[in-house]
């Protein structure tokens, strides 16, 4: 039976953990070496969105978009939901093609999705560049604002009996225990039935597991001034997929998404290995450029802000999620790459539902910490 838990890391996914453990009964205690949601999190776009990338990216993002759809009614205006959907937008007849195909690979999975021919695309979003071919819309993704989303996640976890440390610093992780820094060099130990260890890119220091590799892949965005309306989709081109999990070390695929402020966030770059906290002029203008090239009246919106954060990525694009092989007091929920707001809520339910021996409502085999020295799982057609 378990009774107390710690988490280390209080990032979206650390937070989420914390709440749903927190519901069910369990003494929780979260312990972040900085500030909650400080990290990855608060770097993040925010989007709730399914994935078609493989079959278990697209059965976790659909199970945590379905769970944010049920909160609806709960999350406060700071967390700034917008149900504006998505748009995977077609450049030409190929990419036309690949929005076909993928509105038929998720339709024979259930996922409602739209094609939109060129008139359609514009009538949409009139905003776009000319001559697009048209696109794919996927109406029921969704939009938060991350670093509100996870102060709500811990507000409810503390509400429910969590404390929340932050500013504690972790020195390593055991079966069942955390070794902190005490601020004087000495490490003291804090013990729990078991320890979920959410710590992104810092999770191999802590957690000495063969076949575990987390890299961090530096991102770069942008916020410009307000324009309402500008975009009413969050708008990815087709070829962002390829460009996120390509074996390029450095890449740029077009990625805007509106704010409930009216202003609209642009990214996206992707550095894998690279943990340099500084943004990159040339990077960032790749970026802006790709940007500007699908739309192009954003060249007289000013940009107010630009900003990096480091996504933390596995070597089969899939979080890891579940008991350590031969510590079964010691669970990982790290890996989440780009999509850890969306498959937040997800993860946190297939933790929560194994630790209290519960059935988890879609199989957990394909994100376990077990498959590391496992074959890579299917993916999707290209």
């Amino acid at each position: 039976m378990i009774d107390s838990v710690i988490v280390v890391g209080a990032g979206i996914v650390g937070a989420a953990c914390a709440e749903a453990l927190a519901a069910a009964g369990v003494a929780v205690r979260v312990i972040e070496r900085g500030r909650p949601g400080g990290g990855a999190t608060g770097a993040a776009m925010g989007h709730v969105l399914v994935l078609d990338d493989s079959e278990a990216q697209l059965a976790l993002s659909r199970l945590s978009r379905d769970l944010w759809d049920a909160r609806r009614a709960e999350l406060p205006a700071a967390v700034e939901r917008d149900e504006c959907g998505t748009i995977w937008v077609a450049a030409d007849d190929r990419e036309m093609a690949a929005a076909r195909a993928k509105h038929e690979w998720l339709g024979a999975r259930g996922v409602e999705s739209e094609i939109l021919d060129d008139a359609t695309l514009y009538g949409h979003e009139p905003n776009l560049c000319p001559g697009l071919a048209g696109g794919l819309r996927i109406a029921a993704d969704s939009v938060v604002y991350p670093p509100c989303a996870v102060r709500w996640l811990l507000e409810r976890a503390a509400a429910r009996g969590a404390v929340i440390e932050e500013a504690t610093p972790v020195r390593g992780v055991l079966d069942g225990a955390v070794e902190l820094e005490d601020g004087a060099g000495r490490a003291r130990r804090v013990e729990a039935d078991a320890v979920i260890v959410a710590a992104g890119i810092d999770t191999p220091r802590l957690v000495d597991l063969p076949g575990l590799v987390v890299r961090p892949k530096k991102g770069h965005l942008a916020i410009t001034d307000r324009v309402p309306g500008f975009v009413r989709h969050q708008l990815v081109e087709l070829g962002y997929l390829k460009s996120a999990h390509g074996a390029e070390r450095t890449s740029v695929a077009f990625n805007a998404q509106p704010r409930a402020t009216g202003q609209v966030l642009l990214g996206s770059s992707r550095q894998l290995d690279d943990d340099d906290p500084r943004v990159e002029p040339e990077i960032l203008a790749r970026m802006v450029r790709r940007g500007l090239e699908y739309l192009p009246g954003l060249a007289e919106v000013p940009v107010v802000r630009v900003w990096v954060g480091f996504r933390p990525s596995t070597g089969d694009n899939l979080p890891v999620i579940g008991p350590v092989p031969g510590r079964a007091r010691l669970w990982l929920a790290t890996g989440h790459e780009g999509v850890g707001i969306a498959t937040s809520l997800a993860t946190a339910r297939l933790v929560a539902d194994q630790l209290l021996g519960r059935s988890p409502p879609i199989d957990p085999a394909p994100y376990l910490p077990a498959r590391l020295s496992s074959p890579a799982p299917d993916t999707a057609p290209s």
